[in-house]
């Protein structure tokens, strides 16, 4: 449990960890990071470097090469590395990178992914966003392609990219998403203008606006996405390519239809901004992590949260399903994506055919992005997910999520908090031990003063008296809540305020709808329920693994690679797989799922 080494060692770093499955041991032969790196140093750290992400391909099969068909990428500083992966089998070769970039201070990369659908032995296309808002196009291994989209005078957009991805089945599409809460949407084989870019809208809904170039031919960007309030963080495509999760520093969780661009769900975190997001193997969940400490599960089914998880001491900065390890029945979805049986829609080959005439494209511009299991039929059915997150407090945990705690109905156990004259706290509304308050009593308040209307009467002194009583307990809970939780927040206040209030700056996104009541209040209701009205999960696993925050989750067949803000990319071997080894772990359900991610046998018993 999350408890677990609290005192005396817990600032051991561990090099293994013991599941239902076995022993996960940490390989230091298996090791990257940038030649010649300096031991850890106490004194030193990752600052305000930008996080240290790690992105893995594996190419097609090519005659002689196949040991060598997966590459990684990672970003350190000012620089970045390419390698040939070698996973458990053989040792890293630090000396020897395919590829090697330096960067000045001012575009030093951020974030970086591989183009799988285009990937050979002979060439890889991958995408680095910087710091200064530019992205750049390059192979690793022929050196021959080099494009950039946004350099220059940076006209489309001059904050830093957060996050930038494949567009999942498309050879030349691509996202990238900005600090500024812009996200735009790319062809690689287009130019950039030469001037800034004038919009016209093209779809709204409810909190987003997306816009398209207003040009006599089309250019990049092919989109510009508005979505919610500060930095984009993370967006992530589900399984089958169909539906788009996005996590913003407003605290919002916001799922759309790609192909429509429409809004199918929101959800909120619990206080401050979410920083990292992720689908499930089957696409019926949407998991997300931030600022508050927690992990988010949502629903697509539902469109609701289902459950939190408590674990974490600091910011999650990186959930991930591990595939491998969930159970599986033989049953097949019957929800998430395949519940919509629409197709994805039919993309021409021929980009710039995609408009009709200089004025507003009479439908989306097409993207030649082929289905990839469009509506995800014949998917198996899972019982239990294997989940990882990392976070700044160096601490690994993974969790077991159990599909009968994830399909409990949401509960309302606790009536509107109502402050009498005296001072006196009346109704069922109060928070278990150790749980934050700081959002109940806020909501407890307005719900009060909404539903007595006698307490507009009351002199000012009586106010005073009761806002006076609720800091009072805020305090003692708070004490509390640190003495049993131990934690060590690094709460913005200016997050916490906004989302306890339900604020919304309507001034900052220009042409985007008026929220509904819910969003504007989300707290107590499904878009964000208390901490007692949904499931609270502990980590089957929570071990501190390195000195600095980590910042990268890879699970792999036979390994799982994480990455921490001093550039080292550690690889721990899964149970039985280590070379050479003859440990034999005692057969689970986990274990006995295909390596491949098919269905367990039935009969198969969860412990």
């Amino acid at each position: 449990m999350a408890g677990q080494g609290d005192t005396g060692t817990k600032e051991e770093i561990k090099t293994q960890f013991t599941t239902v499955e076995g022993v996960y041991r940490l390989l230091s032969p298996s090791e990257y990071s940038r030649p010649n790196r300096v031991a850890y140093s106490s004194s030193g750290g990752g600052g305000s470097t930008p996080a240290v992400r790690v992105s893995l391909v594996k190419v097609s099969d090519s005659p002689g090469h196949d040991h060598d068909r997966t590459k990684i990428c990672f970003n350190y500083g000012r620089e970045l590395f390419v390698y040939t992966y070698r996973g458990i089998k053989k040792a890293a070769d630090l000396t020897k990178p395919i590829d090697k970039r330096s960067y000045n201070k001012e575009d030093v990369p951020t974030c970086h992914d591989f183009n799988s659908k285009t990937a050979t032995a002979d060439g890889v296309s991958l995408l680095v966003g910087l710091l200064g808002g530019q992205i750049q196009l390059i192979d690793p291994i022929t050196k021959e392609v080099n494009k950039a989209y946004n350099a220059g005078e940076r006209l489309i957009d001059k904050t830093k990219v957060t996050c930038v991805r494949w567009v999942p089945g498309s050879p030349n599409q691509f996202l990238a998403a900005h600090s500024s809460g812009h996200m735009y949407t790319y062809n690689e084989e287009l130019l950039c203008g030469v001037d800034r870019p004038h919009y016209q809208l093209f779809k709204q809904g409810e909190g987003y606006s997306v816009y398209t170039c207003k040009t006599k031919s089309t250019r990049n960007p092919l989109y510009r996405w508005v979505i919610g309030e500060g930095s984009i963080n993370e967006f992530a495509f589900s399984p089958c390519s169909k539906y788009l999760a996005v996590v913003s520093q407003d605290g919002y969780l916001k799922v759309f239809n790609f192909d429509t661009m429409d809004l199918v769900g929101t959800a909120r975190s619990y206080y401050g901004g979410l920083l990292c997001v992720c689908w499930s193997p089957d696409g019926r969940y949407v998991v997300c992590g931030g600022e508050d400490d927690l992990i988010t599960v949502w629903s697509y089914k539902e469109k609701r949260v289902v459950a939190r998880g408590q674990g974490h001491k600091s910011w999650v900065t990186v959930v991930a399903f591990d595939s491998f390890t969930s159970v599986y029945s033989d049953a097949e979805v019957v929800d998430g994506c395949s519940d919509d049986t629409t197709k994805h829609n039919s993309f021409s080959n021929d980009v710039h055919n995609s408009k009709t005439n200089s004025g507003v494209p009479n439908s989306r511009p097409s993207s030649n992005r082929n289905s990839v299991a469009s509506d995800c039929s014949g998917m198996s059915f899972i019982t239990s997910y294997r989940l990882g997150s990392v976070g700044q407090d160096t601490l690994l945990c993974l969790w077991d999520l159990k599909d009968d705690a994830l399909t409990q109905p949401y509960r309302r156990p606790r009536s509107s908090t109502v402050v009498s004259s005296s001072g006196v706290v009346a109704g069922s509304g109060v928070p278990q031990a150790g749980q934050a308050t700081t959002n109940s009593k806020c909501n407890s308040v307005k719900d009060s003063v909404a539903t007595d209307s006698s307490h507009h009467s009351h002199s000012a002194n009586s106010l005073t008296a009761k806002l006076a009583n609720l800091n009072f307990g805020e305090k003692k809970d708070k004490e509390k809540s640190e003495k049993d939780h131990k934690r060590s927040l690094s709460l913005a206040s200016k997050n916490s305020t906004q989302n306890c209030k339900g604020y919304v700056n309507k001034n900052q996104i220009v042409g985007s709808s008026v929220p509904s009541e819910d969003s504007q209040k989300p707290m107590g209701t499904p878009l964000c329920p208390r901490l007692d009205e949904c499931p609270m999960l502990e980590p089957m696993v929570c071990k501190k693994i390195g000195h600095e925050r980590l910042s990268g989750l890879v699970f792999r067949e036979d390994c799982v690679i994480t990455s921490c803000q001093d550039g080292c990319i550690l690889t721990w071997c899964r149970p039985g797989k280590q070379p050479g080894s003859n440990q034999h772990s005692t057969p689970s359900p986990t274990t006995a799922v295909a390596m491949g991610g098919g269905p367990m046998p039935s009969g198969g018993t969860v412990v």
